[in-house]
């Protein structure tokens, strides 16, 4: 019995010091996933989001495949947003805006300009989506006039 477990103890160990090896490297590929999207991906994304809006302004009919292009497009919008905001998403997320609000989708809209106005207020976007909001007859907040209100409060 003591000379299984004098061989089974060093070989346990030895798992473990190989599983701990392992375990740095598999953080450092999460650490990588977790940076963003290459911007390869962006570009793509970009060049996919143009031709939808190319094709809504020569006026061609949108297929079925193309929304569902249009929603692909914008869930992995929203699943990099979670991941790591990039400016680089406020030109494709105004783009996706204006493909929603020329189908008359305005909810799908109001969620694209709103997104900006949250997370890219600073770029040329901002101001562009908070016009076409206040055009469409929605009340814009920043989130800083929110915290001067609560401000106010206390």
């Amino acid at each position: 019995m003591r000379q299984i477990l004098s061989i089974l103890v060093p070989l346990m160990l030895m798992v473990a010091l190989i599983l701990n090896q392992a375990l740095p490297a598999d953080a450092a590929k999460k650490a990588v996933k977790k940076k963003g999207m290459p911007q390869e991906e962006v570009t793509q994304l970009n060049t996919d989001v143009d031709n939808l809006v190319k094709k809504l302004y020569e006026r061609e009919l949108y297929t079925p495949e193309d929304t569902k292009n249009l929603v692909s497009l914008k869930l992995k919008l929203d699943g990099q947003m979670d991941i790591m905001p990039e400016a680089s998403f406020a030109p494709i997320y105004f783009k996706i805006g204006n493909i929603y609000r020329l189908r008359g989708e305005e909810k799908d809209a109001i969620v694209c300009y709103q997104t900006i106005l949250e997370n890219f207020s600073e770029t040329a976007y901002g101001p562009k989506s908070r016009d076409i909001l206040a055009e469409m007859g929605i009340e814009v907040k920043l989130p800083s006039q929110n915290e001067e209100e609560l401000d106010e409060e206390f």
